[in-house]
């Protein structure tokens, strides 16, 4: 059983890494790719100031989102898994949370435009309560539509396994701590989110990753006003610089591999799994 997922892995995944790999040192023309091996790819993303200015926005928009997401989905998982509880209406409203993911992420993520815009939803009623005196233009192709979208696209991806952890809790210990006279705060920060914190770094995984890796939210609610190193790459793939797009997916796959490293040092998700 073991062999065929093994040769699958390689076929469809440690296969195109390597093909990415060795584009990545292959010379690029006006006219044509010479597959010879060069560092000049290399050394004009490291030379160039507009990577680190992607990078920096890259990490901006993970970290930000991150933030969110992790706010909103372990105060969604533990509403479900501690004040919710008939089994029935847990899984209901957990349902409930998967709604969003009938569409595709491109429909929900555009369906924020006309609701953000200029003359959109937002800046109507705010207007019509008196709240603005003239629409405002930064809800729209700006970094805030941009971490907006983010959110909405990739907090379920940090609900579901904040959940599934919370639900494995034994109870009995959170009776024991209230019996002990701690205070619901005490409980929170002492035994509920220690015991919660490989869901909280599986779903943390999940976020930034996915964060990382996408470029068509970016382009669209930022108005392309704004960019990400997965913007870089779609950009340099529209121009068949496949060397260069290469490049930068080499260095994008290895500081996230890094990211993930230092995250699994803290805590062992391998109780999850």
């Amino acid at each position: 059983m073991a062999l065929p997922i093994m040769a699958v892995l390689m076929f469809f995944l440690v296969l195109p890494i390597l093909m990415i790999l060795a584009v990545s040192f292959w010379q690029a023309t006006e006219f044509s790719i010479i597959p010879a091996f060069d560092l000049e790819n290399y050394e004009f993303l490291f030379g160039s100031n507009v990577t680190y200015r992607v990078f920096f926005n890259t990490f901006k928009y993970a970290f930000i989102t991150w933030v969110f997401t992790l706010g909103i989905g372990f105060t969604v998982a533990y509403f479900l898994a501690f004040h919710v509880r008939s089994l029935t209406w847990q899984i209901v409203l957990f349902l409930l949370c998967t709604i969003p993911f009938w569409t595709s992420n491109i429909i929900r993520m555009i369906s924020w435009i006309p609701f953000l815009g200029r003359n959109g939803i937002a800046n109507s009623t705010l207007l019509s309560w008196g709240v603005i005196d003239e629409p405002l233009d930064w809800l729209l192709f700006s970094d805030f539509a941009v971490i907006l979208a983010f959110v909405h696209l990739y907090t379920l991806f940090m609900v579901v396994p904040i959940f599934n952890t919370m639900m494995r809790i034994d109870k009995s210990l959170i009776e024991a701590a209230r019996d002990a006279g701690a205070s619901g705060a005490q409980i929170l920060w002492n035994v509920i989110i220690p015991l919660t914190k490989p869901g909280i770094m599986i779903g943390t995984i999940f976020v930034v990753t996915l964060v990382m890796g996408d470029f068509i939210t970016v382009r669209f609610m930022s108005g392309s006003q704004s960019a990400n190193v997965g913007r870089l790459i779609s950009n340099d793939i529209a121009l068949l610089a496949y060397p260069s797009a290469s490049a930068t997916a080499v260095v994008l796959l290895l500081t996230v591999l890094l990211v993930i490293g230092i995250m699994l040092r803290f805590v062992d998700i391998r109780k999850e799994l």
